[in-house]
């Protein structure tokens, strides 16, 4: 199923010169993974603190297409400048993983906004990048099939975050484009498996 995940070879071609300056300056992978964690981390606590006023959010979809590039980078980094290692498999994993949790927690606390509809999406979310990697321990690849994945998430709770950082006010209408996203984020749990297992048995 189509996801925005497709476009990433053209996103990654317009930010190979800047991640070949990086490697010349001797910048690692791992340390890019871990700015774009802390960026998250920052970004979220500053959701948490000032979600009273909504022009905050309007950070969010900046930092989301910011971190979109950096895991672009590290990528590269590791594959195209033999940076690749244990450590940065599961950093890379676990780091996206947090970062979505801190970034997408926040949505939370605005007003009419259902907490445990937020909660159950996150947790899908983390379910959702956990069937990707299980894919590997049966002897598939890593799957990133959609509707929803990371960068379908980050592409949607962006272009929220943007409505309300502009002064759409939330309510009921929210809710229920939220539960479409949880419903889809299910959605990308299923196909996941199924095409880690189609794969297998190919």
């Amino acid at each position: 199923m189509a996801s925005i995940y497709d476009i990433k070879p053209k996103f990654q071609n317009l930010l190979r010169p800047l991640t070949q300056k990086l490697a010349a300056m001797g910048v690692t992978a791992n340390q890019v993974t871990i700015a774009a964690l802390l960026l998250s981390l920052l970004t979220g606590v500053g959701l948490v603190l000032a979600s009273k006023q909504t022009q905050i959010f309007l950070l969010v979809p900046l930092v989301l297409f910011v971190r979109m590039a950096l895991n672009a980078i590290d990528g590269m980094l590791a594959r195209e400048h033999g940076m690749k290692s244990p450590l940065g498999a599961i950093l890379n994993e676990l780091c996206d993983v947090v970062a979505d949790v801190a970034l997408y927690l926040p949505f939370a606390l605005l007003p009419e906004i259902s907490l445990w509809l937020i909660v159950l999406l996150v947790i899908a979310a983390i379910i959702s990048e956990m069937t990707g990697v299980i894919a590997i321990q049966i002897g598939a690849s890593r799957r990133y099939d959609g509707p929803m994945g990371k960068s379908d998430r980050a592409f949607v709770f962006g272009a929220i975050a943007l409505a309300i950082g502009l002064g759409m006010p939330s309510g009921s209408w929210m809710n229920e484009l939220f539960g479409v996203i949880l419903l889809l984020t299910i959605a990308t749990i299923v196909n996941r498996s199924r095409h880690a297992l189609d794969e297998i048995k190919a």
